[in-house]
């Protein structure tokens, strides 16, 4: 037996057994009546519910649990959620996404459909933004595509900002930190007339940095970031209401911080003789200074707008969504970090960039039924446009900097000449029509039942200043010969039956499928793909299915005291994966043809007096590939970025010092199972164990609070990503911020 599974698997049963324990010494204690757990209210099915009564497996947090557990990224909410986990690596907007085995890749599109404030987001750059003013935040595990659509073959996260109040209130909060990190973030929220209210939220962040270049003696992982979002609501009748959001992102730090592990360098300098001359690639292999030439620069934009209106007539609401997205992204580095002063076999160093802009609006309508009746149903409608441009290029490093390139090369530049050049817009038209109804059969059984179609028509224009070669009579007629177009279509559906065994345990079985449409790859790769021995890799990226059958309890126990749920699952998938090809700096996708994905979740939470709670949570996915034409050896093999364990447990107590002062202390272990990176299984990273600690006072009446909290406690170094050949990113190293809090 794998010993890390076994260590988990005995950690998770002395903590169940810890859990099962509880109402037996409850019942031995005069526990007051109002230490139950408060229930967590979700939408989930796009209605409000408990969330002990959906029929799925899902992790939320409320407001209280996101500012007790110090949630500020994506990263921080998802390490406490089982059987995800998200890798940040090459720039702000670059993060791969791991939910029960479907994972996200470079240019590809989430796993998971992120829905924010109502609105669906449209492409993985805008997932990374900060978190912060936040009402709930929910993480919904397997297909949700027959409900939200695009995107939703893992599953679905559902972020809702805080709204405008009946009443003018506010927050701010400031952090120091180290790496040279600032924070300052605020909100602002209420009445602007008896009709209209609204609410305002920023947050600045400013990070010198953790890792350094030791060539150019600057950190390379600097960062400033700027987010602002505005809500405004308006009551334009009794029945109709409008709701206004606004948001903008500006970031700018550093990219590309890889390190080549086949590489060696004399003692702590960067000089090497021989590039190529360092031992085999390891993903357990971490070094966390850089010796590129240039440093690393990143800057993303992203602007959204919607307009969300809700019309109530007698039974029914009607909802329209509208709206609109901006998405820049541009990153340059060093294309061969490794080599420094020393050209690539005596021709030349090397530079690399890639700019996305990508600009889409939305439109989805929507008929619910919001009666009090054993019949619940919903219907709609979704439209999507996207426009997206994307340029990746090589240069020669002539060690004067970087020459920015957007939309054409800079062939003759004497800076930062362009070597290759590979462009193209992508411009896809999707809709769908979606429906779900649940009905009581009776007091104790409801089915449930939801159906989507999606249609989405991509269409590739290719630059015909493309350096990778061009389709027959591009450069003679641009506006026909340099197109390619494909359509995508999926029929979605799911089914799901829920049993009230007791008044505290809830009995479900499902089945759904999921969808995430196919794409291009940019015009040309394939053929370099080839041309350096990387064969089967075509132009065209197949859509991903999956179908997941699952079942499940949820439980409340000890009078409220003890929260239990429970998961299995079992998923077949046709999951994208992407090979580098660094000699055009080509990110190229390609298809894995079958996987299969079986494993479970538990999650458990118990209040053990009042103020003092203990929780876990355990996922497992046992993957394995069992059909790749492209590599037919990886058959057999675990599918890539897919860890088969993970497991969550912490405490937290809270309670009052005198009459106007209180503490609240609360701890976090994480354990990631080891996980290979390629279908190869060439390496993988070993098992991570990272623990996190918070601990602050705060104002009884909740007026102000400050808190000290520490990041990987332990210092643990390892590599967020590893790519095949040896390319390895590290992590950020132990980090502490010390936060204070006004509210008003």
């Amino acid at each position: 037996m794998n010993r890390s599974f076994s260590r988990i698997g005995a950690t998770s049963l002395i903590a169940l057994m810890a859990f099962n324990a509880l109402p037996a010494f409850a019942q031995q204690t005069d526990t007051p009546a109002n230490s139950a757990l408060e229930e967590i209210v979700v939408t989930a099915r796009m209605r409000t519910e408990s969330l002990q009564d959906v029929p799925l497996s899902e992790t939320a947090f409320s407001a209280q649990a996101i500012e007790d557990s110090r949630i500020d990224t994506v990263d921080d909410f998802l390490q406490l959620t089982p059987n995800v986990t998200l890798s940040n690596a090459q720039s702000a907007g670059v993060s791969f996404m791991t939910i029960r085995g479907v994972s996200q890749v470079r240019n590809g599109e989430t796993p998971v459909a992120v829905v924010v404030d109502g609105v669906l987001q449209i492409n993985s750059r805008q997932l990374t933004q900060a978190m912060f003013d936040l009402k709930t935040i929910e993480v919904l595990r397997g297909p949700q595509g027959a409900l939200y659509g695009r995107n939703a073959a893992g599953g679905a996260i559902l972020i809702t900002s805080n709204g405008p109040t009946e009443e003018m209130e506010g927050f701010v909060r400031g952090t120091i930190g180290n790496g040279d990190e600032y924070v300052i973030q605020g909100g602002v929220g209420g009445p602007l007339s008896d009709n209209v209210g609204f609410r305002v939220a920023a947050k600045y962040q400013d990070v010198g940095g953790y890792l350094l270049n030791k060539q150019l003696n600057k950190k390379a992982d600097y960062l400033q970031d700027l987010t602002v979002r505005a809500i405004f609501d308006a009551k334009l009748s009794e029945n109709l209401t409008a709701t206004l959001r606004g948001n903008i992102v500006r970031t700018d730090g550093g990219a590309l911080n890889y390190q080549y592990q086949s590489v060696a360098f004399d003692g702590d300098s960067c000089n090497s003789s021989n590039p190529f001359g360092g031992p085999a690639p390891d993903a357990d292999s971490v070094n966390r200074t850089f010796c590129a030439t240039n440093l690393g620069h990143n800057e993303r934009n992203v602007d959204e707008l919607s307009l969300k209106m809700d019309y109530v007539a007698g039974n029914v609401t009607f909802t329209n969504i509208l709206a609109y997205v901006n998405v820049m992204e541009y990153g340059e580095g060093d294309q061969f970090p490794y080599t420094n002063e020393v050209d690539v076999f005596g021709i030349f160093d090397g530079t690399q960039t890639q700019y996305v802009d990508i600009n889409a609006w939305s439109e989805e309508f929507r008929i619910t039924s919001n009666d009090e009746g054993p019949l619940q149903w919903m219907v709609g409608a979704y439209y999507l446009e996207t426009n997206r441009f994307i340029s990746s290029t090589t240069g020669d490093d002539n060690r004067q900097g970087f020459e920015r390139i957007e939309r054409e090369p800079k062939f003759a530049s004497t800076i930062n000449p362009t070597l290759s050049f590979i462009a193209d817009d992508n411009n896809n038209r999707a809709w769908a029509l979606f429906g779900n109804a649940s009905y009581a059969v009776s007091e104790d059984l409801e089915l449930a039942v939801a159906l989507r179609y999606d249609e989405d028509k991509r269409v590739q224009h290719i630059s015909p200043l493309n350096t990778a070669g061009l389709p027959a009579g591009c450069a003679a007629d641009a506006l026909t010969n340099c197109r390619q177009e494909r359509t995508y279509n999926k029929l979605q559906p799911k089914i799901s039956l829920k049993y009230a065994a007791t008044d505290d345990v809830n009995l479900y079985a499902s089945y759904g499928e999921g969808f995430r449409s196919g794409q291009y790859n940019q015009y040309g790769v394939g053929a370099a793909a080839a041309g350096v021995g990387v064969n089967g890799v075509t132009d065209v990226v197949d859509a991903e299915v999956a179908k997941t059958y699952e079942v499940g309890f949820k439980s409340d126990l000890a009078d409220g005291r003890l929260r239990l749920n429970a998961a299995l699952f079992h998923t077949k998938t046709n999951p994208l994966y992407f090979v580098f090809v660094g000699a055009v700096g080509a990110q190229v996708l390609v298809n894995i043809d079958e996987v299969r994905l079986m494993g479970g979740e538990i999650e458990a939470v118990a209040r053990v007096s009042d103020g003092f709670d203990v929780y876990a949570s355990f996922g497992y996915t046992d993957s394995e590939i069992l059909n790749d034409i492209l590599n037919p050896a990886n058959v057999g093999n675990r599918a890539p970025y897919v860890p088969k364990t993970t497991f969550n447990v912490g405490a937290q107590y809270r309670t009052d010092i005198t009459k106007d002062l209180g503490i609240v202390a609360r701890v976090d272990y994480e354990h990631r199972g080891a996980q290979y990176w390629d279908p190869e299984n060439s390496t993988a990273r070993s098992a991570l164990d990272l623990v996190n600690a918070r601990i602050g006072l705060e104002d009884t009446d909740g007026k102000w609070s400050i808190a000290a909290s520490v990041n990987n406690l332990t210092d643990k170094a390892y590599n967020s990503e590893w790519v095949l050949g040896g390319f390895s990113h590290p992590a950020t190293p132990r980090t502490w911020h010390l936060d204070a809090k006004i509210n008003f």
